[in-house]
């Protein structure tokens, strides 16, 4: 049975909700490179995928999602202790990075980014050319 209240939670919910600011709530992320692919993971669980929203400008990555209330309108709401309204992140993407290919999915709460590495930026070999490779010139 769900304990309708619980003094010290409240006590918390209020406090957080007195001295919090008006700022949307961070999302969580994991970020690594994959061989040619820089790969980042934010979760995002209950978030409907059409309110997320990804934005680049200038090699920064915006993620904008919002999370609604499940309790429909005039609800008694019993607990509610699941952030919901907008949260958002940046990223400052290097220059090493093809910022016109990024590809996005949403399974299983977690959104996911693969971004390639930009072929400029991958390492390549130099043939390095010898004496032998020249054809010399006798006057």
């Amino acid at each position: 049975m769900l304990m309708r209240t619980d003094p010290f939670r409240e006590l918390d919910r209020l406090t957080q909700q007195v001295f919090s600011t008006a700022r949307p709530a961070a999302m969580q992320m994991d970020a690594y490179r994959s061989g040619d692919d820089f790969i980042v993971h934010f979760d995002l669980p209950g978030i409907d995928p059409e309110t997320i929203d990804l934005d680049i400008e200038r090699n920064v990555l915006t993620v904008r999602a919002e999370r609604r209330s499940p309790a429909p309108e005039g609800a008694e709401v019993i607990a509610a202790e699941r952030p919901t309204g907008p949260f958002t992140r940046q990223l400052f993407l290097g220059e090493t990075l093809d910022t016109e290919r990024i590809d996005a999915s949403y399974a299983a709460g977690v959104l996911t980014l693969r971004i390639p590495v930009a072929e400029q930026a991958k390492p390549r070999r130099i043939h390095i050319t010898g004496d032998n490779d020249h054809k010399q010139l006798h006057t």
